[in-house]
């Protein structure tokens, strides 16, 4: 037998295809192209219908105008105050910083009581009836008289040395109600100053203490009274609610053998701060202030917080309550920079040489 018989051609062996299955798969290849092509087609014409529709809630939406939030800011200090306005602009800043643009989605109502005690209360009930998102209310007397005037509109508390204690608050941590905001540690110092004005006049044995109808006052006069026990020094409580009882507050600390004054935050102090100054550095007396603008008019030291920080606080809380935030969950916040000021040139006016440890400690020195 040859080398090949018996075997089939080359190539015998592959099949051939099936022309009646390969029209099949084409057909149904063509089918299925053909209902993806009238899908497509139906959803474009879906899509082209509503496209008027979309256009016309756009045009709707952007003739409908952003939403106005409104601010109501109540100041128990003078609107002339340098302090006083570099804090309210720092406020509004930090607002534009978080993206409230007044005259667009932001309108403030500021009011000022110019320090007077009398005037606070129908401020308060003047910026409630505006019905604004939040309220902004300075020191003890101020927060008080908004929390009279309102039960729901939100607050947002500032220059407030015990929260808790005036009734503002449950708690730091869980205000609850509608109020929150900053605290100042006015009562946590007051007892520092008692060290502070000792470290000064070391030889001085009677303090004086310069109150007004501030709530938190007696407080802070007790404290300072313990204090002053411990150090063997006694204390002469003095009124100053106006520009008459300052003059008669600081003659009868003269003439009661005083050495130094401590002065109480709060209407109408920080409006009175430069008569406080003159009156002191007339009298020859030392004071100690809560606040760095007593030490910028003539007043001889200040030491509590930073003033600027405490408004950014204040605004941040705004930013939240606008958000839709709750005051009574939102807890207080305390500032975190103390400052120790020291005025040399109302030293020298006073013939007081200040410790070379409390210069170290000074967080400015003014010359």
């Amino acid at each position: 037998m040859g080398l090949g018989a018996g075997r089939k051609p080359f190539g015998s062996n592959i099949v051939t295809p099936n022309p009646a299955i390969k029209r099949t798969a084409l057909g149904q290849h063509n089918l299925w192209r053909r209902c993806l092509m009238k899908r497509t087609a139906r959803l474009l014409t879906v899509l082209l219908s509503a496209l008027p529709w979309i256009a016309c809630v756009e045009m709707v939406a952007a003739q409908q105008p952003a939403r106005v939030y409104r601010v109501a800011y109540l100041s128990t200090a003078s609107s002339n105050s340098t302090s006083s306005k570099a804090g309210f602009e720092e406020f509004q800043k930090t607002l534009r910083d978080l993206g409230y643009i007044e005259g667009q989605n932001l309108m403030i109502d500021p009011r000022w009581a110019d320090g007077s005690a009398e005037r606070i209360p129908a401020l308060a009930a003047e910026l409630v009836a505006l019905k604004p998102d939040v309220i902004v209310a300075t020191t003890t007397p101020g927060v008080t008289a908004v929390k009279t005037a309102t039960s729901t509109i939100p607050i947002v508390m500032m220059i407030v040395s015990d929260p808790v204690g005036a009734g503002f608050v449950t708690s730091l941590a869980r205000p609850g109600g509608n109020i929150t905001g900053v605290t100042d540690f006015g009562v946590d110092l007051a007892a520092k100053s008692v060290e502070l004005v000792h470290a000064l006049v070391p030889s001085g044995t009677r303090i004086a203490v310069l109150m007004s109808d501030n709530p938190v006052h007696p407080m802070q006069l007790k404290l300072i009274q313990d204090a002053a026990t411990s150090l063997r020094l006694t204390v002469l409580p003095i009124m100053g609610r106006s520009l008459g009882e300052l003059e008669k507050a600081f003659r009868l600390a003269e003439t009661e053998n005083a050495t130094t004054v401590i002065v109480l935050g709060g209407p109408p102090h920080n409006a009175l701060r430069e008569k406080i100054a003159e009156l002191a550095i007339r009298s020859k007396l030392a004071t100690i202030s809560p606040q760095r603008p007593y030490v910028d008019v003539g007043g001889l030291v200040s030491y509590g917080p930073k003033s600027l920080p405490q408004y950014r606080l204040v605004a941040g809380f705004v930013d939240q309550i606008l958000k839709g935030r709750k005051p009574g969950d939102l807890p207080v916040q305390q500032p975190v920079e103390l400052e120790l000021v020291i005025n040399l040139k109302t030293a020298k006016a006073l013939g007081i040489t200040i410790p070379q440890s409390l210069l170290l400690r000074a967080t400015e020195v003014i010359q």
